[in-house]
């Protein structure tokens, strides 16, 4: 049988991704994260991925169709990692909430200090598609608030703590860990921030920011 002009050279090209895996899939997420922290995801083109990654451009398309669906999937993973975590902190009974609060600043800090982009990306997100990220944000349940409540309850009873309900202390600690990652390329401008300061400045928050938090909670 004579084969189309052409035929072999585009089999050639489309055979990696006829043996789809999740080795090269993850690999390819992983490629896209390290370019991601050195470009931001605007800045990124698509070649620069898959050359980190060490593919062809056609397999990145293959496994994510475009730069928006990858950068979404980074995310889908990041927050595969930190949500459980921040979760089981919060509902954590064994835990009060003065060891709650440096715990949730810890994991924070430390997970955009390796993810530098993905506050920025997020903040983007919600503006161009609001309902996307949210469904995103929530594919691991809601926020756990029964044992947060309790123990902000008890504390304001036995005049330990202010009253404030779970949902303002829970959007208080996300406004303060994430607003400086979100703004950071304004932000090391304003405060004449090198990397080296910007470091700095990451590790001295972390250890001020939970008395920082607790001293608003305390009546």
């Amino acid at each position: 049988m004579v084969k189309p002009k052409g035929s072999t050279k585009r089999l050639k090209a489309l055979a990696p991704a006829a043996r789809p895996d999740q080795e090269t899939r993850g690999r390819i997420l992983d490629a896209a994260d390290r370019v991601f922290i050195r470009k931001g995801t605007a800045s990124t083109r698509t070649q620069e991925i898959a050359d980190e990654a060490g593919v062809n451009k056609a397999l990145v398309h293959y496994y994510f169709g475009t730069k928006a669906v990858l950068a979404d999937a980074i995310f889908a993973r990041a927050l595969g990692t930190l949500v459980p975590r921040i979760f089981g902190i919060l509902a954590d009974p064994n835990r009060s909430i003065e060891q709650k609060v440096p715990a949730i600043v810890k994991e924070q800090i430390d997970f955009h200090s390796v993810h530098p982009y993905i506050a920025g990306y997020m903040v983007a997100e919600l503006h161009a598609h609001p309902e996307r990220i949210a469904r995103m944000m929530t594919a691991h349940g809601r926020v756990p608030l029964d044992v947060l409540r309790r123990q902000l309850q008890e504390g304001a009873r036995a005049g330990k703590l202010r009253q404030i309900a779970p949902e303002q202390f829970v959007a208080s600690m996300m406004g303060l860990l994430l607003f400086p990652f979100a703004i950071r390329p304004a932000l090391c401008e304003l405060l004449g921030f090198d990397s080296k300061r910007w470091e700095a400045f990451l590790e001295e928050r972390r250890r001020v920011l939970p008395d920082f938090v607790m001293a608003g909670l305390r009546p």
